[in-house]
């Protein structure tokens, strides 16, 4: 009587084998897909708040020095003069401010004289400070700025108020003058638009984020006191 072994034989033919590669090879390529659209995603929300930030900052640099102008801290002419405290010409992406306070670390008065502009070409934003006279180096502010435009409240009455152009009773978008009518008016209150996009690092950025706009208003309160 003969012995018949029989061995039940397992495995995976050559057809199996490429299906399953097939699968694995479209699984591996939606999750990369996945990561690259959350890597993107991740880089435009990240420049979209770092142009926030460098906006709203180099803003309230300005506002620091807008809201300064005018100012003399021993209320005396023979310390500082200060006849305009926006210095004339007035334009409408350059200005220039003055003010004069005492240091008490150097215990002496000091004159300040802080200029803002917008370079043409190369869409920076510059601030210049002149100390008793001294120029500073002057130091980029803001990268890729595609505005800067200051508008001029102004007093041609002398009454301590800003002038209602429009004669509606109340200060609105129209009651801002640009700086070509300013003229010799009295001004005693700024208002400042800021616009800049974020630098191009990835392609994405451009179009996916917008540039930053943001747009305030300074009374020259100090101006005003005198």
């Amino acid at each position: 009587m003969k012995t018949r072994w029989i061995f039940k034989q397992k495995g995976v033919t050559l057809i199996e084998l490429l299906v399953a590669l097939v699968i694995c090879a479209v699984v591996i390529g939606a999750i990369y897909r996945l990561f690259i659209v959350q890597t993107r995603a991740y880089t435009v929300q990240d420049q979209a708040v770092e142009i926030q930030q460098t906006v709203r900052s180099a803003m309230e640099i300005l506002l620091r020095d807008l809201r300064m102008t005018g100012y003399d801290d021993d209320n005396t002419a023979s310390t500082v003069t200060i006849p305009t405290p926006i210095v004339t010409p007035v334009q409408e992406s350059d200005i220039t401010v003055s003010y004069e306070y005492y240091d008490s670390t150097l215990a002496q008065y000091q004159r300040h004289t802080v200029r803002y502009w917008r370079d043409a070409g190369t869409s920076r934003l510059f601030r210049q400070r002149t100390i008793n006279a001294v120029a500073e180096t002057a130091e980029a502010l803001l990268e890729n700025v595609d505005a800067l435009i200051f508008t001029y409240g102004v007093d041609t009455n002398e009454d301590g108020n800003m002038d209602d152009q429009n004669g509606n009773g109340t200060i609105d978008d129209d009651d801002w003058v640009s700086a070509a009518s300013v003229g010799i008016s009295k001004v005693i209150a700024v208002r400042v638009e800021l616009e800049a996009r974020p630098t191009p690092v990835n392609p994405d950025v451009p179009q996916m984020v917008r540039p930053r706009k943001l747009t305030s208003a300074v009374t020259l309160r100090n101006v005003m006191m005198r």
